[in-house]
């Protein structure tokens, strides 16, 4: 058994933050059925490293997946469409707004093909000034509060790494979903449930939301701004939280080479006979949490001038030997190759039929009665005889269809 077992998602997302979702709801065990026009999901060609074979950029978001392919602008298409939703228990869409709408199958024409359905959208706005705004991944960030809040003082906004924008809103949109599923076990009803890129940024960034309430009372001394205006400053490595921290630089200087720590009320005399620096452990300018606050750069510029001898994970087991909170700057190499992932299954190795084996990240969900073998992603149309003739589709019509365009 896994945990979705029996559930049938019809999957019409593209590119990220869609397919990011329904590749979850795919390792959870539901049947997920991606629908793509004849011509495949647009990342199929994206970002290509092999010349002819499907990018990584669809590997990596498509796995445990079963493709068709259906031109939804012809007759025949909407009629087998039709066939598809009384079958589904979920539908999933990322198109810009109005587009299933606009192919003929409105909500209300869904619920009154499949009452049970629970269709999720995503989208990159609400339906206020910005709904018809084009959503890309920083484009989300830029409007949900990630950019302002991220950089150096001194510097630019800055977009993070992470995919807050995309797959950051394909994880609240599986939350979605699931809440959903788990009501019409108790009503019986499908429902519709909605969710828009600058929605999940923003709550991504709640704690900047916090902070820009807490200025009313103050600077915040957490942060190590010297001054600040009538808005959440950028505040480059500083965690911002209760306990400070930074990013200080380790031996040999490389671009990676850094270590986060944190200090905490407890860590401080451990740090300070750490570094060399035994008198400050009881120095009334250092001593407690309250003197060492007003010069945040300081003490870290002292935990640097230690760190900058040694390499990042000499420092590392030194900290974690006196349970200091702290973690090494990982570089994406580090991260492929870091064995712990390896066996944790959170970083797996893909067999894929056309461009051999491909490295990508694992289910981070691990259910002990549900566990996760991730599968390569379907190559286009992989699944169309199969799907198809679920629904009374013969061999000889199918390959009509695929003469007339339909699939």
């Amino acid at each position: 058994m896994t945990a979705l077992e029996g559930v049938r998602v019809l999957d019409m997302t593209h590119v990220q933050s869609g397919p990011s979702a329904t590749q979850m709801l795919a390792w959870l065990g539901a049947d997920v059925i991606k629908l793509e026009a004849p011509t495949g999901d647009i990342t199929r060609q994206q970002l290509r490293d092999v010349p002819g074979v499907d990018s990584l950029y669809f590997t990596m978001l498509n796995c445990n997946k079963r493709s068709i392919t259906l031109n939804m602008k012809t007759e025949r298409g909407k009629e087998i469409f039709t066939e598809l939703v009384k079958r589904a228990d979920i539908l999933v869409e990322n198109f810009g707004p109005g587009a299933v709408d606009r192919m003929g199958f409105p909500w209300e024409r869904l619920q009154e093909l499949n009452p049970r359905l629970i269709y999720a959208s995503i989208k990159g706005f609400g339906p206020g000034r910005y709904a018809k705004f084009k959503a890309y991944e920083v484009i989300a960030q830029a409007m949900g509060g990630s950019m302002s809040t991220t950089g150096f003082e001194d510097g630019p906004p800055l977009a993070t790494g992470a995919q807050i924008g995309d797959s950051g809103t394909g994880i609240h949109a599986v939350a979605g979903i699931l809440a959903a599923l788990y009501q019409r076990n108790q009503t019986g009803r499908g429902q519709r449930v909605q969710v828009a890129m600058q929605h999940a940024v923003l709550n991504l960034c709640r704690v900047k939301l916090r902070d820009q309430q807490r200025l009313a009372h103050g600077p915040l001394r957490e942060y190590p701004n010297k001054t600040f205006g009538d808005e959440v400053p950028r505040s480059g490595n500083a965690s911002g939280g209760g306990q400070p921290g930074w990013a200080v630089r380790c031996a040999p200087g490389g671009p990676n080479d850094y270590i986060y720590v944190i200090v905490q009320p407890v860590g401080w005399k451990p740090i300070a006979h750490i570094i060399g620096r035994p008198e400050l452990a009881d120095d009334p300018e250092w001593a407690t949490p309250e003197a060492r606050l007003p010069k945040l750069d300081k003490m870290f510029q002292l935990i640097e001038e230690w760190t900058i001898r040694h390499d990042k994970w000499t420092v590392l087991d030194r900290l974690n030997a006196e349970n200091i909170p702290c973690g090494p700057i990982l570089s994406t190499k580090e991260l492929v190759e870091d064995q712990s992932l390896r066996e944790e299954g959170i970083v797996v190795t893909v067999d894929h039929p056309e461009r051999g084996e491909f490295v990508t990240v694992g289910s981070p969900l691990q259910l002990s009665d549900s566990p996760v073998e991730v599968r390569t992603p379907p190559l286009l149309g992989e699944h169309n005889q199969e799907i198809y003739g679920e629904l009374g589709v013969s061999p000889e019509e199918l390959a009509e269809l695929k003469t007339n365009g339909v699939i």
